[in-house]
């Protein structure tokens, strides 16, 4: 598996097997073969089941077909487990002791917890203060997985004593919970920072959720229209999305793909396509992204793990070049989406896949009746049963609106145009 890849200038963000770094940047390989002890423990939970909403429909009364690829039903509750299970198995063959992370919703720091401990690793976590306290659950997965678990921002870290410092009450953010894990894991020649989404080998870990889609489909003689998925930084929409787009162009035929954000956090609706950093250390490498600037923090929605203020380079890319849609879905709306797809379907979408919902539910409901059916696949990426408290509180008429905090989506796009000026780049959105 190789050793640890420290390229100079970001040696703490890009301190990784160099099998995972290849993945990241290869180009030549369509496909890449997975580890038989991971296909081992994704035999576990996969493949997962790819049903028919047909209640659903009915409930529309839509001129549609909707299919859903359902990512919940293993032991952490998520997609997460996909690319935990990998990156950890790739961290122990080569040598690392130790994973530090941060995660926004939980779902990626259970996911990496559980993996660490199968593969008898260490772990750490930091993960976002708002969201910790509205699902403290989560940290006590983690917990029973062996990981130590603290809440962002910290006093652990100079970064988040600098965070504190300006305002004790921060509710966190992903950037500074990743910068938390980086300089915790660059105290520790044992230590790693471990990423849970954004990076291309995280999107290539997630493709088995594609994949499947692609054969269950099949299997039925069908093929989607249109694809949807939540956007958080871009694994679940790129591991349900990629592999129907190359299908698709395989077969010569068109396809729509949509992501849905939440409008706490339109990185993809109102960012700007610039050079940007993933943390709040400023060590992770400068990509060019759909921003809304590393410094913007997002009003402490239910959807914790659609708050990351960037997307991912390849969505961002793919965003630019119109190979993929995007729409922006308020709080109240999803939240009416999921209970629907609760009581229609059987399942509790977590609060991030209920926004898919509705975005899905947006799109068959415009589809025109004298037309062909339109064939969607949504993915429902994780189960909402750690959030049945604020299901709960929707149901009761307790949940305020929410929007993006609009002064510090200003200033955070002010810098961010600074910052490319900085290095040189013209501060344009495309």
């Amino acid at each position: 598996m190789g050793g640890v890849a420290k390229p100079a200038g970001h040696s703490v963000f890009l301190q990784q097997p160099l099998s995972l770094a290849r993945q990241s940047l290869n180009t030549a390989d369509r496909f890449i073969p997975i580890p038989g002890e991971v296909l081992d423990l994704y035999a576990q939970y996969r493949p997962t089941p790819l049903r028919r909403a047909v209640r659903l429909e009915e409930r529309l009364g839509v001129n549609a077909r909707i299919y859903y690829k359902y990512e919940g039903a293993n032991l952490t509750g998520s997609h997460k487990l996909n690319t935990a299970l990998a990156q950890a198995y790739y961290y122990a063959g080569a040598g690392v002791k130790r994973i530090v992370t941060g995660t926004a919703a939980g779902q990626w720091g259970t996911a990496l917890a559980y993996a660490c401990q199968v593969m008898n690793l260490g772990c750490t976590v930091f993960m976002v203060r708002s969201t910790l306290r509205q699902k403290p659950v989560r940290g006590e997965m983690m917990r029973l997985f062996g990981a130590v678990v603290y809440e962002s921002p910290s006093d652990l870290t100079e970064v988040g004593r600098r965070v504190l410092g300006e305002d004790p009450a921060a509710t966190g953010t992903q950037a500074v919970a990743n910068g938390e894990a980086l300089a915790l894991a660059a105290e520790d020649s044992g230590s790693r920072f471990a990423v849970g989404s954004g990076e291309n080998s995280v999107l290539l870990h997630q493709t088995v959720i594609g994949q499947e889609a692609v054969s269950q489909l099949a299997q039925l003689g069908e093929f989607p229209d249109c694809v949807i998925a939540c956007m958080g930084a871009g694994s679940n929409f790129g591991g349900i999305a990629l592999p129907l787009l190359g299908a698709a162009q395989d077969a010569g035929r068109p396809i729509r793909l949509l992501a849905v954000e939440s409008t706490a956090c339109p990185k993809l609706t109102r960012g700007r396509y610039l050079y940007d950093l993933s943390d709040a250390l400023g060590t992770t490498p400068i990509t060019k992204v759909y921003s809304l600037g590393s410094t913007y923090v997002p009003p402490p929605v239910y959807a914790g793990g659609l708050r990351h203020h960037s997307a991912g380079p390849l969505a961002s890319a793919m965003y630019a070049d119109g190979s993929l849609e995007a729409v922006a879905i308020d709080q109240h709306t999803s939240f009416r989406a999921g209970l629907l797809f609760c009581e229609t379907e059987g399942i509790l979408p977590a609060p991030e896949s209920a926004h898919a919902v509705a975005g899905m539910i947006d799109v068959v409901s415009r589809h025109p009746r004298q037309e062909a059916p339109l064939v969607v696949l949504v993915n429902i990426s994780g189960h909402g049963l750690l959030d049945l408290g604020a299901y709960r509180s929707f149901a009761a008429g307790e949940i305020e609106p929410v929007t993006a905090d609009e002064a510090s989506m200003s200033r955070s796009l002010s810098a961010l145009e600074e910052f490319n000026r900085s290095i040189g780049e013209p501060a344009k959105t495309t």
